[in-house]
């Protein structure tokens, strides 16, 4: 009856258990529904109770990525999407087109290091970039380090690295499949020969070498039962700083600094220009603020042997301290003390009182400053942002007068090298219409002249047909947002054209024009208008922008990103029916949330790497360092306001006639260890069974999990093209929109 055994493979009898799954959790629902969707198990006994509120919790077995049951959820939902995105007609249109635009050449700035220049380029569809070398600016550039060798398929990506002081040692960082985690490893410069150091259990790391070259700082996280890979949702607490010596055994590496009590708190140092001090910057979470602890290496003759004699220069959370350079014992840094826009000071080591403090820059009345970098004959370079627009401008270290005023376009400067000790700089410059322009100067003449060092312009498309407006908008409560809006020239103004409404709005970043290859896609093959809306939460302007929407002032990122929809719509540019919104990582946290209140102001909605239980996030990974923005909900206060705009916690079966959830999208990596995929998982599970089963929703609610994939760092290119075209076809097909060629 039953016939000869056979041997069953682990893949056939995943295979068979996902298939068992979706019959015995998959029901034929009478109703106008579109789709079938994996009824997940509900564990309605699991219920948590925050501050006498008791808040169900039915998807928490989501929460172990090796459960067999996840795993056959996961396989269902990638059963349901996939099929569905291969039918969409504009999927293989937009792989192609994307393949053949993506496919121009990517530098970044030179930089010099000892007698050598390197920089970074990808001949157009390599899966990372690669390291070159040059002897002079003159010079062939031949590789140094190509990361396409770290592995076959090109998941394993180069993260972070930092050369010695006289440039003939290289450290360098690798990671998989898109994980936070690193593996250190050394080269020696000349020959680019592969020394046997290797550091591992490194996270969210900083990299600094002695001035002589013995070795460096980074910093680790102690072992821990279970596995490290980047799949597992354990909390990253005790990060250390070590020391590492070149050529000896990480299990040699002296402790610098350790918090026992602090376990949350995280560290990096900087080594002065002038190589005798090491600057200890301690952090909590991902406010700008940090602890600035400093060490004189001229008080540990006998070398680096154990816990450094740290001086607690700030020794408190109020404020951001940002290392510019030094001139002896007299310190330059960023801060935004008594300044929410940021100016720079002067700080003498030797009379470290706040009395002794000095104004070098004071605060613009608008403008932020981004950054500053000292350079050669002790100039200053300092990056502003002006209604999210980027200016650069130099001044003189020694007095802050300024200088002059460098030209540039509407764009940011992405990249700027040039150290003390060079002679020379090299800035980079984008724009939405504009992939890179670089520009080279020399210190040493007189006039200061910068020149186009590098232009990149991609075939096939030109930048004149298109046209970038920003505009200012009022939000609910008055306030103007900034929106910057990219379409073709002569747009019809009569709401019949797609949108693309990109947003993010959290941990005082600011978004700034940037060029996308798919984006653009967007705006010529589907006749779309891109915007993307500098909403608060972010750092456009300042740290009062920052706080204008974190906290229990979060709803106002929420609301900012609305009215963008709404301008969008009564300006005529979209309608509802066309609109799409996307984020990623708090980006997904605010499209989610934005679905969930105002369902009826969006067509479509692609969330990418979402927080979305903002009841537990807290709890995995690095989520903790996220309470400084979003507050944590052990605190009642700031439960009160997470519940009430928590994804997972407020989807709900739309209200109002004909009204239903926009097409859902989302997408995550089974290897993202910063925003763990439960997020989405849950979320998904949750919105299929509510609104899903409802008859007057008939937009698809999908999830797409990504294998060997991450949060988006490092990403190789087959991998984002394959993203991207997902992405719009999905936003295609769900929104009839028809490709132009």
């Amino acid at each position: 009856m039953f016939g000869r055994m056979q041997k069953v493979t682990s893949k056939q009898l995943f295979k068979s258990l996902t298939q068992l799954f979706l019959l015995r959790n998959s029901r034929t629902v009478t109703s106008k529904m579109s789709f079938q969707y994996p009824n997940a198990y509900r564990d309605e006994a699991v219920v948590d109770d925050y501050h006498g509120n008791k808040i169900p919790d039915p998807y928490s077995w989501l929460e172990d990525p090796d459960s067999e049951k996840t795993q056959a959820f996961v396989n269902a939902q990638n059963q349901l999407t996939l099929p569905y995105l291969e039918r969409c007609e504009v999927r293989d249109l937009f792989k192609e087109r994307m393949t053949e635009l993506y496919d121009y050449p990517k530098y970044s700035c030179p930089f010099k290091r000892g007698s050598r220049y390197f920089h970074f380029y990808n001949t157009g569809l390599q899966n990372q970039s690669v390291m070159y070398v040059q002897e002079s600016l003159e010079a062939e550039p031949t590789v140094f380090l190509d990361p396409n060798t770290f592995s076959e398929d090109g998941t394993v990506a180069l993260q972070g690295y930092a050369f010695s002081e006289d440039g003939e040692y290289l450290a360098y960082g690798t990671s998989a499949s898109g994980s936070d985690w690193v593996e250190m490893h050394f080269l020696q410069v000349e020959g680019a020969v592969a020394l046997k150091d290797k550091l591992e259990r490194v996270k969210f790391s900083c990299m600094s070498w002695t001035h002589d070259g013995k070795g460096l700082f980074y910093n680790s996280y102690p072992m821990q039962e279970g596995k490290s890979d980047g799949t597992e949702t354990s909390t990253n607490l005790h990060q250390k700083l070590y020391f590492h010596v070149l050529g000896t055994p990480q299990s040699q590496d002296c402790l610098c600094a350790e918090f026992s009590d602090h376990p949350k708190w995280m560290s990096g140092v900087e080594v002065s220009d002038d190589g005798r001090y090491v600057l200890l910057s301690i952090r909590e979470g991902c406010d700008p603020v940090n602890r600035l602890w400093y060490c004189d290496l001229q008080t540990t003759p006998q070398g680096i042997t154990g816990l450094l004699p740290w001086v607690k220069l700030i020794d408190n959370f109020d404020a951001e301290y940002e290392y510019v350079t030094n001139e002896g014992t007299v310190f330059t840094f960023k801060t935004n003390l008594e300044a929410p826009r940021y100016r720079l000071i002067n700080i003498n080591f030797a009379q470290p009182a706040q009395a002794n403090w000095k104004e070098l820059i004071p605060q613009h009345d608008k403008d932020v400053i981004v950054f500053a970098t000292c350079t050669y004959s002790s100039l200053l370079f300092v990056c502003f942002l002006h209604d999210v627009k980027n200016v650069l401008k130099m001044y003189r270290l020694s007095s802050g007068e300024e200088l002059r005023t460098f030209a540039l376009d509407v764009g940011s400067v992405v990249g700027f090298t040039g150290r003390k000790r060079d002679s020379e700089i090299f800035y980079y410059f984008t724009s939405f219409l504009s992939p890179a322009v670089i520009y080279h100067c020399d210190l040493t003449k007189e006039p200061l002249h910068p020149h186009v060092f590098r232009e990149v312009t991609v075939k096939g498309f030109d930048p004149s047909d298109y046209q970038t407006t920003q505009v200012f908008y009022p939000s609910k409560d008055g306030t103007e947002i900034p929106m910057f809006i990219v379409h073709k020239k002569g747009l019809k103004l009569d709401g019949s054209h797609p949108a693309f409404l990109y947003g993010y709005g959290g941990f005082n970043i600011s978004i700034t024009p940037s060029y996308s290859v798919s984006r653009l896609i967007f705006v010529r093959h589907m006749g779309g208008v891109l915007a993307v809306a500098n909403i608060r939460g972010g750092g456009e302007y300042g740290e009062t922008w920052h706080k204008a929407g974190m906290l229990a002032n979060k709803q106002n990122c929420f609301t900012d990103f609305q009215c963008a929809a709404e301008y969008l719509i009564k300006e005529g540019y979209s309608s509802p029916s066309k609109l799409t919104i996307n984020g990623g990582s708090n980006g997904g946290l605010l499209v989610a949330a934005c679905v969930n209140q105002r369902p009826e102001l969006f067509g479509c909605a692609v969330a990418q790497v979402g927080v979305m239980d903002m009841l537990k996030f807290h709890k995995f990974t690095i989520g903790h360092a996220w309470t400084t923005d979003f507050g944590c909900c052990d605190v009642k206060e700031q439960f009160d306001w997470l519940i009430k705009y928590s994804p997972l916690h407020n989807i709900h079966v739309p209200e109002g006639e004909g009204v239903q959830y926009p097409s859902v999208l989302l997408l995550t990596g089974d290897h993202d260890d910063r925003v763990v995929p439960l997020h989405s998982l849950k979320y998904i599970a949750t919105l299929q069974h509510v609104v899903g089963r409802w008859v007057g929703q008939s937009n698809p609610l999908f999830i797409h999990v990504d294998t060997k994939s991450g949060h988006g760092a490092g990403k190789p290119t087959s991998k984002v093209i394959q993203e991207v075209a997902d992405t719009y076809a999905f936003i295609a097909r769900c929104l009839n929109i028809s490709w132009v060629k």
